[in-house]
């Protein structure tokens, strides 16, 4: 479903202190895969996740999506079948417009037929279907700001707008990590449920190496812009935190040191 060919980007290219965020990373992603990366600061995750969105272009490679080449595809264009949650959960949702119209804005993004102003009864009873299943009540707050909502309840509604058309792809990049730890445990339920309901292919960028064995069925470690570890079930369903640690140091010979990374056994 997603081909990534020998990418490699280099920032500052030219400027004699160049670096390199990916070095010719190749990639298959089966559709229905869920694949969690981890890494240290730098090992180049989100840089991974920003080239497949079009955020950045690439200087070298290729990315196929459902045998279509998108490489050079702008971001704008790619948004029509990615779907994409990020840390900060304001970045996803206009804050002064309604819960309603954030919805709408993400489906009809999504259906290529440009952004027509209301929204339809038949919108709004889809509406409250989909945000019924998150549990936060925000079934009977349609016509409020997105604004009034907590953090948790404005991932939530992000993470739904992400996924309301079923993208071909969904990126979440460490979509948990800025919220409360039972607020994050929730978002992450959320997740699974919407991601197994769907059977959506996903890559997740996470800190937390408990959760990356916990989600999916394959976890790819990063390093300097490489990828040096592949774990897939059902090797990687037996595999326990420490495991992991072991994985990396036999690989790259030393311990994996990041202050953000949670070593939760």
């Amino acid at each position: 479903m997603l081909r990534i060919s020998q990418l490699r980007k280099v920032f500052a290219n030219g400027s004699g202190v160049e670096m390199t965020a990916l070095d010719n990373i190749s990639l298959e992603v089966k559709a229905g895969d869920f694949i969690t990366i981890i890494g240290s600061n730098g090992a180049g995750k989100s840089t991974l996740l920003n080239v497949i969105a079009g955020v950045y272009d690439v200087d070298e490679g290729e990315i196929w999506i459902d045998g279509v080449n998108v490489t050079n595809q702008p971001e704008y264009r790619r948004a029509h079948f990615i779907g994409r949650v990020f840390q900060d959960p304001m970045i996803g949702t206009a804050a002064s417009m309604t819960i309603e119209e954030n919805l709408a804005m993400a489906m009809k993004r999504a259906s290529r037929l440009g952004l027509t102003p209301g929204v339809t009864p038949r919108d709004r009873s889809r509406f409250r279907e989909l945000l019924a299943v998150l549990g936060l009540g925000l079934e009977d707050r349609l016509q409020e700001p997105v604004g009034l909502l907590s953090g948790g309840q404005r991932q939530a509604l992000t993470l739904l707008m992400a996924t309301i058309s079923n993208p071909k792809l969904l990126l979440l990049d460490e979509h948990t990590a800025a919220l409360d730890p039972k607020t994050g445990e929730m978002i992450g339920e959320l997740t699974n449920k919407i991601v197994k309901s769907r059977e959506l292919t996903v890559l997740m960028v996470t800190h937390d190496l408990r959760q990356a064995l916990e989600f999916g069925n394959r976890t790819i470690m990063m390093d300097q812009g490489q990828i040096i570890l592949d774990l897939q079930d059902p090797e990687r369903a037996s595999m326990t935190v420490d495991d992991l640690l072991d994985q990396f140091e036999a690989v790259r010979g030393k311990r994996l040191l990041d202050d953000r990374v949670l070593l939760v056994r």
